[in-house]
This record gives C-alpha cells, sequence and structure tokens, in this order.
C-alpha cells in the first residue's frame, strides 16, 4: 500500500519551476530518502504534501487522500518537522509536548501518557522539566520530532532534519529515525549521502523539480554504480584536473567522472584493468601531480553526482 503518491506536480514561483512535473510513490511503512540537491524542489514538495502550499498542477495523496482536497484530513495523519523548527523558550519539553497535544485535541490522561512516551522515545526524559530555549541544536530537533508524533501519525515528514547539527547532534537523531522503522512510514528530504545510506530504504533523487530515479538504496548500486578510481591532484591543479578528465571521453572504458571536491575527481569505470593502466599514465602525461590514485568501493555519493550531473546540473 502507498503512504504517499504524487502525480505530475509543478509549482512555480515567478520564473522558476520549483517542481517541474514531480512523480513518486513512497510505500508504507518504509523510510525514503528524498535526494536532491539544494534548491532541487525538495522543501517545496514537502509543503505541498502538508498543505501549507498548494501545487499549480498536478495531483497527491497522503494514505489515499487528496492534500489539495482543502477539508484538512490529511493534517491528522502527518507528523511534521520542518528545516529548522520554532519553539517557545520559556516552555519546558513536557509543556512544548502538551500543548502540541492541546492543538490535536488530546484529552488531558492522553496528553500526559503521549508526553511521557515521547520524552522517553527522543531521548529527552532527563530533561522534561528544563526550558527549551536552553536546547542544543540535536535536542531542539528530537523535540522536534516528538512533537511531530504527537498525534500518531501514519507518515512524518522531515526536511532537512540534520543539515544544521554537529556530528554528534545527527547521530542522535538518526538514532532516533532508525528507532520509528515499522512505527511509521518517514519522508526525509536531505542533501546529505551519508545519512541516506544509514537509514533510509528507499531513495528517490531529485534535480531541478523532476524526479531523476527512485528505486530500493540497493538496487540503485547495483545498477548504477560502477567501479570508481579516487584520484586527488595537488593543490593549485584544479584547473588542470577538469581539463584533464574532459580529454578522457572518448575512452571506451570510461563511465563517468564526478567531482566531490576541487582537486579531487571520482572516475567509474566499466573496465577497471584497462583504466588502471591507461589512467594514471593519461594525468602524468598531462602535468599532474597525483597524490592519491586507489581503486575504491563506489557510493550513493557516485550514484547521486552521476545521476545530477547527467542532468545538466
Amino acid at each position: 500500500m502507498e503512504a504517499i503518491r504524487i502525480e505530475a506536480l509543478r509549482k512555480r514561483f515567478g520564473s522558476v519551476k520549483a517542481l517541474d512535473g514531480l512523480s513518486l510513490a513512497v510505500e508504507t511503512g518504509s523510510i525514503f530518502g528524498f535526494l536532491g540537491p539544494n534548491g532541487a524542489g525538495k522543501t517545496t514538495a514537502i509543503r505541498i504534501l502538508t498543505g501549507l502550499a498548494r501545487g499549480d498542477e498536478g495531483r497527491a495523496w497522503i494514505s489515499g487522500v487528496d492534500v489539495m482536497g482543502g477539508d484538512g484530513r490529511t493534517a491528522r495523519l502527518i507528523g511534521y518537522l520542518p528545516q529548522d523548527p520554532t519553539f517557545y523558550p520559556w516552555m519546558t519539553a513536557a509543556e512544548m509536548l502538551d500543548h502540541v497535544g492541546r492543538v490535536f485535541g488530546l484529552a488531558a490522561a492522553e496528553r500526559r501518557r503521549r508526553t511521557g512516551e515521547l520524552l522517553e522515545l527522543a531521548g529527552l526524559a532527563g530533561a522534561a522539566k528544563r526550558r527549551v530555549g536552553g536546547f542544543s541544536g540535536g535536542m531542539k530537533q528530537r523535540l522536534g520530532i516528538a512533537q511531530a508524533l504527537v498525534n500518531r501519525p501514519a507518515i512524518l515528514l522531515l526536511d532537512e532534519p540534520v543539515s544544521s547539527l554537529d556530528p554528534f547532534g545527527r547521530k542522535e537523531l538518526l538514532d532516533l529515525i532508525e528507532g520509528l522503522r515499522g512505527r511509521s512510514t518517514v519522508f526525509m528530504s536531505t542533501h546529505i549521502l551519508a545519512d541516506v545510506e544509514r537509514v533510509c530504504d528507499t531513495v528517490g533523487i531529485i534535480d531541478r523539480g523532476r524526479l531523476t530515479v527512485q528505486a530500493p538504496k540497493k538496487d540503485l548500486l547495483e545498477k548504477y554504480a560502477a567501479p570508481v578510481f579516487a584520484m586527488e591532484a595537488d593543490r593549485g591543479q584544479e584547473t588542470a584536473l577538469r581539463s584533464w578528465t574532459e580529454s578522457l571521453a572518448p575512452a571506451p572504458w570510461l563511465d563517468s567522472v564526478v567531482f566531490p571536491e576541487a582537486n579531487t575527481v571520482r572516475v567509474l569505470v566499466n573496465d577497471p584493468a584497462k583504466a588502471k593502466l591507461e589512467l594514471l599514465a593519461s594525468a602524468v602525461g598531462a602535468g599532474l601531480v597525483i597524490t592519491r590514485f586507489e581503486l575504491v568501493k563506489p557510493t550513493l555519493e557516485d550514484v547521486f553526482l552521476k545521476l545530477v550531473s547527467k542532468g545538466g546540473n
């Protein structure tokens, strides 16, 4: 059964196409990684799913209910964590969750029960009586997920939930998201590849408002990842490195080239043995000082950069 379905969704802001015919489907119970570069349309899609924005064209459903129906029925089916959640700083964590419970019309006994359960789930039981204004970024994000779960939603929409956190805060939040597996369908937008690799079952890659590909994570790597040579040149040779990679285009063993950083390149190949013989000799012949040359395991980042670059980004 599908928890979320989007068909041919379009949204413009002036001359900018935020969504350009986006279509996707998310299975119930999955953790779905909605992956794309900044400005790809991730937040716009989530705002439409929450009912905070309307599409210009197309359709979208939450658990079979039309989100553009205008009757607000989907509001009780979802929990939402925006990219930068805000809270009343004078409230304690327990008071904040109780307040959200009131908004959803929960009885006092149910509010007390849900507040205790969710503070425990979010690892905030020891901070129940602390004012939210004194919380760290990671604690606020965990409280944000807790408030999104107050109404026992079938679907949790998370917009870049870890983008502003330090490594420790990211780990805490990803642990929490992973713990929701099987409890709710999680739709998580992000541009952080490692987070998707860690917690998501299925990945959809969006670029310039369109879905580039959607598949189970393991299938993406099997279908699109090729053997990779990681190469690094001396600082100051960035322009020469890019010029050299452009000269590789006719090589029959070349699949694609991605640049994770200015002076590094990951060369995806379909014939590692032949590529190994030719790559290093070619680079040195072009005057490059190569400080790293290694055959490495392909990652989701390689697939992402390959597919997004093919889209012309």
